[in-house]
């Protein structure tokens, strides 16, 4: 009896106990949960995420090509481009920019811009040519490659600016400090 009359005198203190593991596995949950969303929300976006981009009275979508391999592979590979869709190179630097076309199958042009945005240089670029193609200017910080013609058929001539604050919006979202490239 003794045994019987124990067990239930502990009853009210289990309950008390599994309520606080209850309500402690609930906060932890909800802790955790909160910090998984915040993790989610600032991990970078990967390289070949397209953001929008204006240039000159023209709304386009670009991937940034930032890094030393994102830049040498480029749209190496590719069988076309989407229409206003293109590749935008960020340098650290003003350079001259240099370009070819090894392994690239997509007729392009290729603008080359002044750390202002403004647009400087366009050339056209051929599928497969190994030539390099060189700004005359020393001074380019960034190169925008689209489908060959897209700047004379979107009237995209030199003088046109591209969107700063844009660029530096998609350097962020893509875990990059937009002061490391002048921005």
């Amino acid at each position: 009896m003794n045994l019987s009359m124990k067990s239930r005198s502990s009853f009210p203190a289990i309950r008390k106990s599994l309520i606080r593991a209850a309500l402690f596995r609930l906060f932890a949950c909800a802790l955790f949960s909160a910090g998984c969303a915040q993790v989610q929300e600032t991990e970078p976006l990967p390289a070949d995420h397209r953001f929008p981009l204006t240039l000159g009275e023209q709304s386009i979508h670009v991937e940034l090509a930032v890094t030393q391999e994102e830049s040498a592979r480029g749209l190496m590979f590719r069988d076309e481009l989407d229409e206003n869709h293109g590749m935008l190179f960020v340098f650290r630097f003003p350079r001259q920019a240099r370009f070819h076309m090894t392994n690239t199958s997509i007729p392009l042009d290729i603008g080359f811009f002044a750390p202002n945005g403004i647009l400087r240089e366009i050339y056209p670029l051929y599928p497969h040519d190994e030539s390099t193609i060189s700004s005359q200017s020393s001074q380019i910080q960034f190169a925008l490659e689209m489908n060959q013609g897209w700047f004379s058929s979107n009237q995209v001539r030199r003088g046109a600016e591209l969107d700063l604050e844009e660029i530096a919006s998609a350097l962020e979202q893509r875990g990059f400090s937009p002061s490391d490239f002048g921005l």
